[in-house]
């Protein structure tokens, strides 16, 4: 067969390579390696480089996907999920926390649209944890709401991030804080409780890109905060995609029901985490940690997270 594709595409029989089916997308760099793709490059470019074997790929990737040691179902609550890919970064990080804790992770996914129409405690029924994604706009944002709501009262792992940090934060002002009404400005510009909205800089501009926190941003983060356990230091780097945030002037108020600020600016301006003190594992991210997690190198939050929710089967 390698033959006959060498002759008739006109190369030598050594560059036809096999791209079998596997189990797993992370077994692809071990089945090239077997084939001997990466000797093929190197001497096609005239590349020189000791040998490598993948050995701790497979051990530490592949073999613990194959053969985990624990499983949790974890509920992915948002509203494009009805896109393959739409958070394709948010589901490999969960399977990145599921190999940093030797795990299988099953992925539940929940159109947040669905949580209004539906009764919360049958959709969540065998979930160890639940995941609010980001987003724009205010479609599903209500199931989104009803969701974070039952992780709280029932104890489940929450995780939140982006769009899914700023529900968080409706949800306790308006049912722990009882603030009736509470909201973001991006979505009731005339709500009495904006607890998420624009900083007082950006009301003014009107072009949207402009308002955007983009790229990297340094965080502080709180001790003897779930945050700061997972990071075990003090001072990160995390990327953002947003425009509004936490209004600091219900800071007191939520904190008096027992909202933690984990995180926030150097300056401590801007709110980065937030958490919930009396609660398993409560925790709500302004940014997006899923860019930033490997298959050998899990981020903190998602190997934590994870963590948590194995705990909390």
């Amino acid at each position: 067969m390698k033959q006959k594709i060498a002759l008739f595409c006109n190369v030598c029989e050594d560059a036809v390579v096999e791209a079998l089916d596997v189990q797993s997308i992370y077994e692809v760099p071990l089945m090239y390696k077997n084939d001997g793709l990466d000797d093929l490059i190197l001497n096609f470019l005239q590349l020189s480089s000791k040998k490598g074997d993948l050995k701790d790929w497979k051990d530490r990737v592949v073999n613990v996907l194959k053969n985990p040691a624990a499983a949790c179902r974890i509920a992915v609550v948002g509203k494009y999920i009805t896109l393959q890919d739409a958070y394709k970064s948010i589901y490999e990080a969960l399977v990145h926390g599921g190999i940093a804790n030797a795990a299988r992770v099953e992925i539940v996914k929940i159109d947040s649209e669905d949580v209004k129409a539906h009764k919360t405690s049958a959709l969540f029924c065998g979930v160890d944890g639940i995941l609010v994604p980001g987003g724009f706009g205010y479609r599903g944002i209500e199931g989104k709401i009803n969701a974070i709501e039952f992780a709280r009262k029932e104890g489940i792992p929450y995780f939140g991030i982006c769009l899914g940090m700023q529900t968080a934060v409706i949800e306790f002002a308006r049912n722990a804080c009882v603030l009736k009404g509470a909201n973001s400005t991006e979505f009731d510009p005339k709500t009495p409780y904006p607890v998420i909205s624009l900083l007082e800089e950006q009301k003014s501009v009107r072009i949207k890109g402009a308002s955007m926190r983009l790229g990297a941003y340094p965080c502080r983060l709180a001790p003897a905060s779930s945050a700061h356990a997972a990071y075990r230091r003090s001072l990160i780097s995390e990327r953002h995609r947003h425009r509004y945030e936490f209004n600091r002037d219900f800071k007191k108020i939520m904190e008096k029901r027992g909202l933690r600020i984990a995180g926030a600016s150097p300056s401590g301006e801007l709110v980065e985490i937030v958490e919930l003190k009396d609660h398993p594992w409560f925790v709500a991210v302004q940014f997006h940690p899923e860019f930033k997690s490997r298959p050998d190198g899990a981020h903190p939050l998602f190997r934590e997270f994870i963590r948590a929710a194995i705990e909390n089967r």
